[in-house]
């Protein structure tokens, strides 16, 4: 059984404004499908447009964030998971803070008095999805927040904790106290590459923190960036999850394990200088509604069998199922309970 607050999650809280938008929007604004990226000025009126031109939904998001609610979903066990990140007070953190009491997620938000909550374009072309962050008060997280006694105290209480590339961006301080913390108290300390951007562009604080990494996620697309800045020369993925688990650790107690999930082909995970493949639950292309979220989805229905100390294949077998789940849907929402056994 998983006790309550074993999971920690901290990360960028977004509200995600999801669409199906057009192959002409898509090129207006520079946007590639199947990437995510931060939003700059000339991204700035496509939220705007989104609203007035296209059938638009409001769902609460942050990589993160979904992972956790995801976890919760397939624990089912109130507050068996915690989460920090930063809102705005304002209608759209109001939103949040509602949506995840609702999804049984003990929430710590760090309240920003001038920034709105931030918020991420989801543009939906042919089931494909891109993301654009305006993290706004996601960006104004600080670890000033988390080392407060009462939000320390889930630091404390947690035995697992998983922190997406993108939080690097915001506040590598606080991500390193808690991977610190965790390799000092045998804890398991979890990390996703994210997005190419992050390996790309925030390398130096990404490799700053790997050696803490005890699971690395990401996708394909992620771990060829990730192999390209290292001078890895591979594209091959088994070669590069195999040699990511590789790298140098912090602390002994536990090895590298990396999962790299790879669309509609087998999941690749690498330990121990072995790679297994898995295949996952393939659905038909009628059913797919959007990718949106199906990665974090991924890592949330891994972590929850992975925080019950279940092996590999279950954790897997877990996260597949999540994502064909959630791929089922618009944006990362769920039916009331799990079929998972």
């Amino acid at each position: 059984m998983a006790s309550e607050g074993i999971l920690l999650g901290m990360g960028n809280p977004l509200l995600d404004i999801s669409a199906v938008v057009d192959e002409q929007f898509l090129q207006k604004y520079d946007i590639k499908l199947n990437d995510a990226i931060l939003a700059e000025e000339k991204h700035k009126p496509m939220y705007e447009e989104m609203a007035t031109k296209y059938n638009v939904e409001y769902i609460a998001g942050g990589a993160t964030q979904n992972s956790i609610r995801v976890a919760q979903w397939m624990l089912q066990i109130p507050g068996a998971t915690s989460y920090m990140g930063c809102i705005g007070k304002d209608k759209f953190g109001e939103e949040m803070k509602h949506n995840s009491k609702l999804a049984g997620v003990n929430v710590h938000y760090y309240e920003d008095e001038s920034a709105p909550t931030g918020t991420c374009a989801v543009c939906v072309v042919g089931g494909e999805r891109s993301l654009i962050a305006n993290l706004s008060a996601a960006n104004c997280y600080k670890s000033e927040h988390l080392k407060r006694p009462e939000n320390w105290a889930l630091v404390e209480k947690a035995k697992y904790f998983y922190i997406a590339g993108f939080f690097l961006t915001v506040s590598p301080d606080s991500i390193q106290l808690v991977a610190e913390h965790a390799a000092a108290n045998n804890k398991f300390f979890t990390m996703n590459l994210s997005a190419p951007f992050i390996c790309e562009f925030f390398k130096d604080a990404q490799d700053k923190i790997l050696p803490y990494m005890d699971f690395v996620f990401g996708n394909e697309t992620e771990a060829r960036t990730f192999s390209k800045v290292h001078g890895w020369e591979t594209e091959n993925v088994q070669e590069i999850a195999l040699k990511i688990s590789q790298c140098p650790k912090a602390s002994g107690t536990h090895k590298r394990i990396t999962v790299i999930t790879q669309g509609a082909d087998p999941v690749v995970v690498a330990e121990d200088g072995k790679v297994k493949l898995f295949p996952v639950i393939l659905l038909p292309k009628e059913k797919l509604v959007d990718t949106n979220g199906a990665g974090d989805a991924f890592v949330g229905g891994f972590l929850s069998q992975l925080v019950q100390e279940k092996p590999i294949e279950d954790c897997v077998r877990a996260g597949c199922y999540a994502a064909n789940v959630i791929i089922q849907q618009s944006g990362c929402k769920y039916p009331e309970k799990p079929d998972f056994n």
